[in-house]
């Protein structure tokens, strides 16, 4: 009879140990940040926006957690990564995010390149060694340098840069949910906290 009662007790003590992790809560100032004037996003999907540049280590940190996450989202959770075009040497990796995008190339050269420069120690930061790169990975490099300075990326950069003013960004990686709450940091909480914060916006809709 000891025996079922202590199995019991360690059955609730581990039940209750994982009501914890699944009702983390987490702290506005602390694990997120709020906008004092949020984006007003209309419709049924709840948008998740990634910040980042290839060139910097905490992004490349954040990176397979955020991938790992985009895999088992929510369906009313659209997901977009949005390369920082802050500065010039940022706005040429940005412009290579979106020539390959429209290529249709994104999601086989996005961690190759994270991985091209961080572990092979490669200087992909301009317009003429990005293009070599991408054509290393079967894009078309002279479609590549007509999107590079094209319409078409240009607004997408433009967006890029109104969305990192809006959202009062100064660094990457940055992860805003529903264009309200900035969630900063390379580590696996990081995913764990915007799942806390889609939930929130969901049950404030």
């Amino acid at each position: 009879m000891k025996r079922v009662l202590a199995l019991t007790g360690l059955a609730c003590a581990i039940g209750f140990a994982n009501m914890g992790v699944q009702a983390a809560d987490y702290v506005a100032g602390k694990d997120y940040k709020v906008l004092d004037n949020p984006e007003k996003i209309s419709g049924d999907a709840i948008i998740v926006r990634e910040f980042f540049w290839y060139g910097c280590p905490h992004c490349y940190a954040l990176n397979p957690h955020m991938e790992k996450w985009a895999k088992s989202k929510d369906k009313d959770v659209a997901f977009f990564k949005t390369p920082a075009a802050l500065n010039p040497v940022w706005e040429a990796s940005a412009r290579g995010f979106y020539a390959a995008q429209l290529l249709g190339y994104e999601n086989k050269t996005h961690d190759a390149l994270f991985d091209a420069i961080h572990k092979d120690g490669k200087k992909l930061f301009d317009q003429a060694s990005l293009a070599n790169w991408y054509a290393s990975q079967g894009v078309d490099k002279k479609k590549f340098n007509s999107l590079y300075n094209s319409f078409a990326v240009g607004t997408k950069i433009g967006r890029s840069q109104a969305g990192a003013k809006r959202y009062q960004l100064s660094g990457v990686p940055a992860v805003v949910v529903q264009g309200k709450y900035v969630v900063s940091g390379e580590s696996a909480k990081v995913p764990k906290v915007v799942e806390f914060l889609v939930d929130k916006v969901r049950a404030e809709k």
